[in-house]
């Protein structure tokens, strides 16, 4: 841990830099890009803002730990604040006065990330953050964090036993980066049964990979607790236990009550059957969530898995054609010829290459969307209903079928009772035969045809969009992408988009182009908005402001929530009119686009690239002259700027760093 920080990292006077969660990553980032240890300080913080936007970094105690994984960084490294004044990272009990901003590259190795997790573990022990509180000296704290490691709990006093045994809970931690809060989540709980007597054993699946819990430890368990933010993996060995499921935040915040209401439910004999697990999907939803928003996850879980393809694929394909023209997609195999000096060889690998690419499409967004329903056993008939729906040319839609079909014949199975001796088999052999026969026989004999001339329509009348028809639909397209910034509708844009690229026309290409073009509008123009007329803006929004050049540039929509939070009146409409305006010249000026991200750094890739930053710069300076105008025309109350940027911290629900 002393490689990680060192006097240089440490600032125990934050406060008079920063005011805010944003201004106190960038001074503790600055340090790091002081020392070489970061290598792009904006893109750096871009990463850490998108690990924010997942969840507050804020823990109870006065602790804030903003952290990500990011490709600008060259080494692992920890910088330490202290602000006397505290500054809110979202924890319920208020602002943190210690602030631990954690840095891990891209690929960083399982030894750095388990000692990242130590620390993790250090800061819920409540004499270590006493001790940094009273530190005088950077030297001081910096040789405190990078010290000896905490005692584990093998080598402090057990709690008193049981008259009989102590009661056993198995647990799972997970956030999604799994560097700070799985291993916190994981020490609050040990902690928390120490004190209640109770025997906890913590399976952490973190980014340093994990070690199962040992099958007889959790058949001893006399119950559950999931505290994750992230599918639990092989979540079926702990079926048949009393089990409470809930955010990894929960975990680190209140496991005393988790504790409690396991111990409650194993009295009452509630358990939770092998057949009846929630699916991936299902256990990160919220109590309440209607089958609407289920349906949206599950579409959103093959979406994800999918979009890896359709970047690899459609880049590569863009790259054969820029080595080797057009001709390429008429070109033989190169197995069959290949000369190693010809730039028109090399463009058809590339173009080839990517085809295949292409072809996994369908069958991964219908084998993930069947997965996000019923876990593992829906992959086989999700991957067979979309290799079936990309036969019958059934496309985008006879894969968001098929995945929707196989997982609730799978689910429909699991709830079937059958004996103890064939549960075995069920996995690896029942499920995946009943139902890839039942999904075979509905996408050949029942659906498939329908959803194909269907496919074959829609793909037609992108084809033979001209004029007016080309502009309303780059409208339509740019008002969904801007209108809630990352929400649902901006998602059912940007999947109707990366759908078609699986069909591979020049109809679907330019829709591709039009969303991200307008994807890109709402951060880029409260950007500009931002630097022109910074007075009508709260400290925080310019600081945000900045860091939006990079997230508009590099396609992050979310990058303007901070700003709609705060005036979602006049953000809002200002975002969707300039995202109308680029979307619907976008279309008419025929840009195409084969990668579904990147943003300004796919321009190369692009047809027509200079009308496309045309049309980017059109809508920008549209949405920016609209908000600073809407702000303008409003009555100006005379607070003080310190106000106003209070003001807009608590109205913030994203940071952009």
């Amino acid at each position: 841990m002393s490689q990680m920080i060192s006097a240089e990292l440490v600032d125990l006077e934050l406060d008079r830099a920063a005011d805010s969660k944003a201004a106190a990553a960038r001074s503790l980032a600055e340090r790091m890009v002081a020392l070489g240890r970061v290598t792009d300080l904006d893109g750096f913080l871009a990463d850490v803002a998108a690990r924010e936007a997942q969840m507050p970094t804020g823990l109870d105690g006065g602790i804030g730990i903003p952290h990500c994984r990011s490709a600008h960084v060259t080494e692992p490294t920890l910088a330490f604040g202290r602000s006397a004044a505290g500054i809110d990272f979202g924890a319920p009990d208020g602002p943190a006065d210690l602030i631990f901003l954690i840095a891990a590259p891209a690929g960083a190795d399982d030894a750095h990330l388990s000692i990242l997790s130590n620390l993790a573990r250090q800061l819920m022990d409540g004499d270590f953050t006493a001790a940094l509180r009273a530190a005088k000296t950077a030297g001081e704290a910096a040789a405190l964090i990078g010290g000896e490691e905490a005692a584990t709990p093998e080598t402090q006093a057990p709690a008193p036993a049981a008259a009989d045994r102590p009661f056993r809970i198995v647990a799972v931690t997970s956030c999604p980066t799994g560097i700070a809060h799985t291993y916190m989540a994981a020490e609050s709980l040990e902690r928390a049964g120490r004190a209640e007597g109770v025997e906890v054993s913590v399976e952490t699946q973190g980014s340093s990979g994990f070690t199962r819990l040992d099958p007889d430890v959790i058949a001893a368990a006399d119950g559950v607790i999931f505290a994750h933010d992230v599918p639990v993996r092989d979540k079926e060995r702990f079926a048949g236990k009393a089990t409470v499921d809930v955010g990894v935040k929960a975990g680190v915040n209140r496991p005393a009550e988790l504790i409690a209401e396991v111990r409650d439910k194993a009295a009452r004999g509630e358990i939770t059957e092998a057949g009846a697990k929630p699916s991936p999907v299902e256990a990160a939803g919220e109590p309440g969530e209607g089958y609407g928003t289920k349906l949206r996850k599950w579409l959103m879980s093959g979406v994800s898995y999918m979009v890896p393809f359709v970047a690899a694929g459609g880049l590569l394909i863009a790259l054969g054609f820029a080595l080797g023209g057009y001709k390429v997609s008429d070109a033989p195999s190169v197995m069959d010829h290949f000369l190693w000096t010809d730039t028109s060889s090399w463009g058809a690998l590339l173009f080839q290459v990517g085809g295949v690419a292409f072809k996994f499409l369908v069958p991964v967004l219908a084998g993930y969307i069947a997965y996000g329903m019923a876990d593992r056993p829906g992959l086989v008939p999700g991957f067979v209903g979309g290799a079936i729906a990309l036969d019958i040319k059934a496309g985008f839609l006879g894969g968001l079928a098929a995945g929707l079909i196989a997982g609730a014949v799978v689910m429909a199975i699991q709830k079937v009772k059958i004996p103890v001796s064939l549960r075995g088999i069920m996995p690896v052999v029942v499920i995946p035969l009943i139902s890839s026969a039942v999904v075979g026989f509905l996408m050949f004999l029942v659906i498939g045809e329908p959803i194909s001339k269907l496919q074959s329509a829609l793909t037609s009348w992108l084809n033979g969009l001209n004029g007016a028809n080309v502009i309303v639909l780059g409208v339509i397209l740019g008002l969904m992408m801007c209108f809630d910034l990352g929400g649902p509708l901006n998602k059912v844009a940007y999947t109707f988009a990366i759908g078609g690229l699986a069909d591979g026309t020049a109809g679907s290409f330019k829709v591709m182009a039009a969303v991200m073009a307008a994807g890109m509008i709402p951060p880029l123009s409260m950007a500009l908005a931002t630097t022109v007329r910074g007075r009508l803006f709260t400290r925080t929004e310019r600081e945000n402001g900045k860091a939006a050049w990079v997230l508009g540039a590099s396609f992050v929509t979310e990058g303007a929530i901070p700003f709609a939070a705060a005036d979602p009146l006049r953000v809002i409409p200002s975002a969707m009119a300039g995202g109308a305006v680029t979307g619907a010249l976008s279309m008419a000026f025929g840009c195409t686009l084969r990668a579904p991200h990147g943003g300004i750094f796919v321009v190369p890739l692009i047809g027509n690239a200079l009308l496309y930053l045309v049309a980017i710069a059109a809508g920008t300076v549209v949405s920016a002259a609209l908000v600073v105008l809407l702000k303008g025309l409003r009555k100006q109350r005379p607070e003080p700027e310190d106000a106003a940027v209070g003001s807009a911290e608590k109205r913030e629900v994203a940071v952009v760093a």
